[in-house]
């Protein structure tokens, strides 16, 4: 769901603040992410870790496909752990804390994103990709050995089919994520934006928010925040 909301932002910034940012003023938001989401994963987390100390990998010796899997999830669970990391301090916990506005997210995840080091690299956009790429593969992996574990799969045929299936899903995930942080990077769609009302605004997007911003940018983010007003004075 993360991964969908943040893609809304191919369709701009307007349609980016629509649905990931409307659920910020719910009373009963961070409760509610409190308890499905962040807790859930501070387990995992913990427990994932406590896992990986007691781990014996024997990849040397027996170096066959599912005992590479077995160290992979190991290895990008620990990624995965400071990717979330990364992103939950310096976008959540700061709209929590009331460092960052709701309103300013998609600028400042553009800003974050296109940013670069020494030879042009945009370092944070890597170390998304990498962040979003080991977060599929531990959901696949994970999943595949959850079903063997709980008795849900039964022989190597059934097997082998859910890790079909769960990597599939796990392409589609990462096609999404990837297209979202590409377009935060450099606003490149590598795929078409989602369908949009007929009364939205124009959309803006990365390119229209830096520094040297033309007056027409100007004049579209401007009737954007008109229409959010507007929406909300309706409601």
């Amino acid at each position: 769901m993360h991964l969908w909301s943040y893609s809304s932002a191919l369709n701009g910034r307007h349609a980016f603040e629509s649905s990931a940012l409307n659920a910020s003023h719910s009373a009963y938001r961070w409760a509610l992410e409190a308890l499905l989401v962040w807790l859930p994963l501070l387990f995992h987390a913990i427990y994932g870790i406590a896992i990986s100390f007691e781990a014996r990998p024997n990849i040397r010796a027996y170096p066959y496909p599912r005992n590479w899997a077995y160290v992979l999830q190991r290895v990008t669970g620990v990624v995965v752990l400071l990717f979330i990391g990364h992103h939950a301090y310096h976008v959540p916990i700061q709209v929590a804390l009331g460092n960052l506005d709701p309103s300013d997210v998609f600028s400042e995840m553009c800003a974050s994103l296109s940013s670069t080091v020494s030879g042009g690299i945009p370092a944070v956009a890597v170390g998304y990709l990498v962040g979003i790429g080991a977060t599929c593969y531990h959901f696949a992996n994970g999943l595949t050995n959850f079903c063997f574990s709980w008795g849900i799969t039964t022989s190597r045929r059934a097997s082998r089919r859910v890790a079909g299936c769960a990597g599939l899903v796990a392409i589609a995930l990462f096609a999404l994520g990837a297209s979202s942080v590409i377009y935060f990077a450099t606003g490149s769609r590598l795929v078409l934006g989602w369908p949009s009302a007929p009364t939205s605004p124009p959309a803006i997007g990365c390119g229209d928010l830096d520094g040297k911003k033309s007056k027409a940018a100007s004049a579209l983010v401007t009737s954007e925040r008109l229409a959010s007003l507007e929406g909300s004075e309706a409601r």
